[in-house]
């Protein structure tokens, strides 16, 4: 058995995008990866319209919370992605290099889970394989 990959999506308020994506490849890619996220400037808590997005798909929700870049950066990441425009400007410097992928999502802060189902959907369905082909597995 091989030890997963640390995957670590980055956002600028890690209350939403991040926090979807996080739950969706812990649960896609299972024993392949290891996801986790992150906020160049973390919002208090996880959008209720992302959780609840994720919870309608059957997604894990605990533990989910938003946390500071910089409680992560000792972490061994071999994959960082970015995905709003912000954080992929903001990104820190790693302490030993690591792959960067920038692949952004709508953002559906204030809008109707409709938007939040749409965006979770899109995430599974660019991210997934993204990060499957930069991982190469």
């Amino acid at each position: 058995m091989t030890t997963p990959k640390t995957v670590l999506v980055l956002c600028t308020g890690n209350s939403c995008r991040s926090q979807m994506a996080e739950a969706i490849l812990n649960h896609d890619l299972a024993g392949q990866v290891r996801a986790l996220s992150a906020g160049t400037e973390p919002q208090p808590q996880v959008a209720a319209g992302a959780l609840a997005a994720l919870q309608a798909a059957g997604l894990a929700t605990d533990g989910l919370h938003p946390k500071h870049i910089d409680v992560l950066l000792d972490e061994p990441i071999d994959l960082v992605v970015s995905v709003c425009d912000n954080a992929r400007e903001s990104c820190p410097v790693f302490p030993r290099p690591v792959t960067r992928l920038h692949l952004p999502f709508h953002d559906p802060h204030g809008e109707p889970l409709e938007r939040f189902l749409e965006v979770r959907d899109d995430i599974r369905r660019r991210l997934v394989p993204a990060v499957r082909a930069a991982l190469e597995f």
